[in-house]
């Protein structure tokens, strides 16, 4: 399957998943006023996204639950799909740069993709709105070019060319993985009680192996302690 994402390295600068929300600051009043009504209504988005994947909600609730007028939406949005696809595409870069930021000492590449794979299959406990979005929009953003698919991609790719993975196609690697989690994310919600803890550490095992990792080294990898995430 072809990714759309043209270099696994993009993201080491910082690069990939730039949303688009997160540019210069406005310098101007009126330029930070409009920039805190698009913020406001991204959030939203997020909000209604994060109560069961809800996208059938009319501009007018999506403006009251911002508290913005209503006239305001057509001047940072040409309509809700619009909406909708910056405020999926603004969670998974801020996944993305949380997940960077908490892994940026690790040198080992497969602990690299471990760690983010046991923390995301935690979202549930930590992040549950994240988690909710995740699991009913996350599919059709596993081959976009932001957020978190090409950091992903890039931690394939590293792996691989250091010889800790073995990976014939990264993009089949890549979905592969994100089937897995958005997967676990749907087990957890429908299984009150479950040890998230445990089934996401048990995943992130299974993934290492199907990447060519020896279980007894992803196991080891996965009993490791986990970078904390920020209050």
């Amino acid at each position: 399957m072809p990714t759309r994402t043209s270099s696994p390295d993009v993201a080491a600068s910082g690069g990939p998943g730039e949303s688009g929300e997160q540019g210069e600051r406005p310098t101007s009043r009126g330029d930070r006023r409009k920039a805190s009504t698009r913020a406001a209504l991204i959030t939203a988005a997020r909000q209604f996204l994060a109560e069961g994947g809800r996208t059938d909600v009319s501009i007018q609730e999506i403006t009251d639950r911002a508290d913005v007028g209503f006239g305001s939406f057509y001047n940072h949005f040409s309509g809700k799909a619009e909406l909708f696809g910056a405020a999926v595409a603004q969670t998974l870069n801020d996944h993305g740069q949380l997940l960077d930021a908490l892994t940026a000492d690790l040198e080992d590449p497969a602990e690299v993709f471990a760690v983010n794979v046991r923390h995301t299959g935690r979202l549930p406990r930590g992040r549950p709105e994240l988690a909710s979005i995740l699991m009913h929009t996350g599919l059709p953003y596993l081959m976009e070019d932001a957020g978190l698919a090409p950091r992903a991609l890039r931690d394939i790719h590293r792996a691989t060319e250091s010889g800790r993975f073995i990976v014939r196609n990264p993009s089949v690697a890549l979905v592969a993985t994100g089937g897995a989690l958005l997967g676990l994310l749907q087990l957890i919600e429908s299984s009150p009680g479950i040890d998230v803890d445990e089934v996401a550490d048990e995943l992130a095992v299974g993934i290492l192996c199907l990447l060519g990792l020896p279980r007894e080294e992803a196991v080891e990898l996965c009993a490791r302690p986990l970078p904390a995430l920020p209050n």
